[in-house]
């Protein structure tokens, strides 16, 4: 794998070199005061004990689903499998989870649970060619984040993006669209001009970088780097997308982009956009290109 290289450019260029972390709950500390920010996943639990082990943190992710962190605390230690074997778990006692999530974020947010993407996030300071081998040969939902600390700054370098099929939602997830159709099922009965809108859309969105992926809600179809990007919902005149960018640096265009901050709406990120036609499409391009550059 390719090293990172840093260096400080004010004035005379010096190259920067990694500091070790004291302790690795120092580093776990930091991502559970922080995990919104450098994961886009809520915050749960520390430590989450269950019969046969221990999780080092859970969280639940933008799109509701749960999140399995594991740190690597020695060069020995298959923190993969850890994962593994935590996530197996998971899904045998989903109620444990569900539980958990509504102490701590309410009955709403655990009625809305998807269990369609459960991830493992395991982070290290280092990966061998090997590890990234099997977790692509895996076939699961398994992140690898390699860190570095450089006094006070500290790089996380997402070494892969799991590209496996995603079922769709199962009936049991609830939202507010419980008796409504699915994405899924809205796109195979929309008309060949909305399929191939639609197939434009997300080819373009994924053709931005190779580290973009798709995530298939009942609600939305979500394009993920780190976090959601765009989420794309069908309709039978119009596709729309809510896009990850802050409102206050988008114009507004009537019927065709609007500020959804302070509306509810279905998706994540605050800017509306509506396709009716290829030209929307066209013209919609630079915004899909801000919300890959700026998150």
């Amino acid at each position: 794998m390719s090293d990172i290289k840093l260096y400080n450019i004010n004035g005379e260029v010096k190259e920067l070199y990694p500091t070790p972390v004291s302790l690795e709950k120092e580093l776990q500390t930091l991502i559970e005061n922080n995990m919104e920010t450098m994961f886009g996943v809520r915050f749960l639990k520390s430590e989450f004990v269950i019969k046969n082990g221990r999780m080092d943190s859970i969280g639940i992710d933008e799109n509701n689903c749960p999140v399995i962190f594991e740190y690597k605390r020695s060069i020995n230690e298959n923190v993969i499998n850890q994962g593994l074997f935590y996530l197996d778990w998971l899904l045998d006692h989903k109620a444990d989870f569900k539980l958990l999530v509504m102490e701590n974020l309410g009955k709403k947010v655990a009625d809305e649970i998807d269990w369609t993407a459960p991830c493992v996030i395991c982070i290290a300071n280092n990966f061998n060619k090997f590890d990234l081998h099997a977790v692509n040969q895996m076939q699961k939902n398994i992140k690898l984040v390699k860190y570095k600390k450089y006094d006070n700054l500290v790089l996380l370098e997402h070494l892969n993006m799991p590209n496996f099929v995603m079922k769709e939602a199962s009936n049991s997830v609830q939202t507010s669209m419980d008796n409504s159709k699915s994405q899924l099922e809205k796109y195979g009965e929309a008309s060949e001009r909305i399929k191939n809108l639609c197939d434009d859309i997300g080819n373009y969105i994924e053709s931005l970088g190779d580290d973009v992926v798709r995530h298939q809600t009942k609600s939305y179809l979500a394009f993920r780097k780190v976090r959601n990007i765009v989420c794309l919902r069908v309709y039978k005149e119009w596709v729309l997308l809510t896009l990850a960018l802050d409102p206050k640096t988008v114009d507004e265009v009537d019927d065709f982009i609007r500020n959804v901050k302070k509306i509810g709406h279905l998706g994540t990120g605050d800017v509306e956009v509506k396709i009716r036609k290829d030209e929307d499409f066209e013209r919609s391009k630079f915004l899909l290109e801000r919300a890959y550059n700026e998150n």
